[in-house]
């Protein structure tokens, strides 16, 4: 038996709460079992130096980082090389829910702050933005920049593990840390996959091992998407 009595395909309890920051366009602080981010949306009038003149729209971008208190030792505030590899899947993430052409001359950045750790901050970090990038798009639609928010489908991101030959959804830390094999995976809320990220740490895994943590995480991407839609009531975009 897992931790909090959970068996294998049972995620920990979620709540998104926005508005958590009185200065973002958009905040929320999402919690994952003991997991706990804060996701921010700033929007600044202008866009990246090297966009093209003519190009139309604006950009989407982020930041990720562990604050030093969010695990049981103290960790450096200096960037290391797997907080820029996870700042950037989240970039990828939420590009690919907006229409990024629709957008006005702007770049929104997603500060990504965990406060604290109990594994799976990379795929809470990219439900919660999601969150406030709605709420900072929405921002702009009551300031007249935009007619319509301009978001193709919600996305939001699950972990699976093999852990002692077992399959599990949504690791805590102790599980995902011992993990023979870890999966993250990118869901748009029709269950279509942005991105996988997946590593054997040990032998390799088969595709029916594969097969068998996507179809978990897809379990865990409709828990996601349910907290989501709560959090943005009638914001939360319509398939």
């Amino acid at each position: 038996m897992r931790k909090h009595q959970r068996q294998p395909d049972q995620m920990r309890p979620i709540l998104i709460e926005t508005d958590f920051q009185k200065g973002p366009a958009g905040s929320v602080l999402i919690s994952c079992g003991d997991t706990r981010v804060c996701c921010a949306a700033h929007v600044e009038t202008k866009v990246p130096h090297w966009f093209a003149r003519d190009r139309a729209g604006g950009w989407i971008t982020a930041e990720y980082a562990m604050l030093p208190g969010a695990t049981l030792t103290r960790s450096s505030r200096t960037r290391k090389g797997r907080e820029e590899e996870i700042q950037r899947l989240i970039g990828r993430s939420l590009r690919a829910a907006v229409n990024l052409e629709a957008l006005p001359p702007c770049t929104i950045t997603l500060d990504c702050d965990v406060l604290q750790a109990d594994a799976g901050t990379r795929c809470a970090s990219i439900t919660g933005a999601f969150v406030a990038l709605t709420l900072a798009l929405a921002h702009l639609q009551k300031k007249n920049l935009l007619r319509t928010l301009p978001l193709r489908h919600a996305v939001c991101a699950c972990s699976c593990v093999l852990f002692q030959g077992d399959a599990l959804l949504d690791p805590d830390y102790a599980e995902d840390s011992s993990a023979e094999v870890d999966m993250n995976f990118v869901f748009t809320q029709a269950l279509d996959l942005v991105e996988i990220q997946g590593t054997a740490e040990g032998h390799p895994f088969s595709t029916a091992q594969l097969s068998t943590l996507l179809d978990l995480a897809r379990q865990g991407a409709e828990v996601n998407f349910e907290a989501q839609r709560q959090a943005l009531g009638q914001l939360f975009p319509q398939l």
